[in-house]
């Protein structure tokens, strides 16, 4: 990719990545090094990848990966298998007041669901990403994609549900929970 190409690029990703990154990072400070880290990288690297049409997925790969440096540096990366049984085992609830949220609302409970969880849901419904690309960005199988996306829906309505009327908890019947 030429070197004028590169504030259409800027231009292009940089919100949808810089929503990822604060999806990660929790903070916009953070977000906002993440992002331009992520584009220093592209013009010292980016002339490496050689199909175009791969540049999103390269740009939030990359983004990942520099999340997880930070992360690994800070020591506060936990695993989905480091996770005791129950925490692992997210119990479903009714998604009927769905209609009666708002955004702000949502990603409020959004940055609350666990790092493993709230890192493919973000790819999936914020950036409209596949699975494969999901898979390729954080280096792991399309199951273990379609697992988290699954268990990040449910804890995601989990919180959703306690944030609803104010903070109040709201009960839901409990179906399909495993004992």
């Amino acid at each position: 990719m030429q070197a004028e190409a590169f504030p259409q690029l800027v231009e292009t990703y940089y919100a949808a990545l810089y929503r990822f990154a604060l999806s990660l990072a929790k903070n916009s400070s953070d977000a906002g090094d993440l992002t331009q880290q992520t584009f220093f990288v592209w013009a010292t690297k980016g002339d490496s990848l050689r199909d175009e049409s791969k540049v999103k997925s390269w740009l939030f790969t990359t983004l990942y990966r520099e999340f997880l440096r930070g992360r690994r540096r800070g020591g506060r990366m936990v695993a989905i298998d480091d996770l005791a049984p129950a925490e692992q085992e997210i119990p479903d609830v009714e998604t009927d007041l769905v209609s009666k949220m708002d955004a702000p609302l949502v990603m409020d409970a959004l940055q609350e669901v666990d790092d493993a969880f709230r890192e493919p849901l973000t790819l999936f419904y914020l950036q409209d990403l596949s699975y494969l690309e999901i898979a390729e960005i954080l280096s792991i199988p399309i199951g273990t994609v379609m697992s988290r996306l699954s268990r990040g829906k449910a804890q995601l309505r989990s919180l959703l549900a306690q944030k609803m009327k104010g903070g109040k908890v709201i009960e839901f019947p409990q179906q399909g929970v495993r004992s």
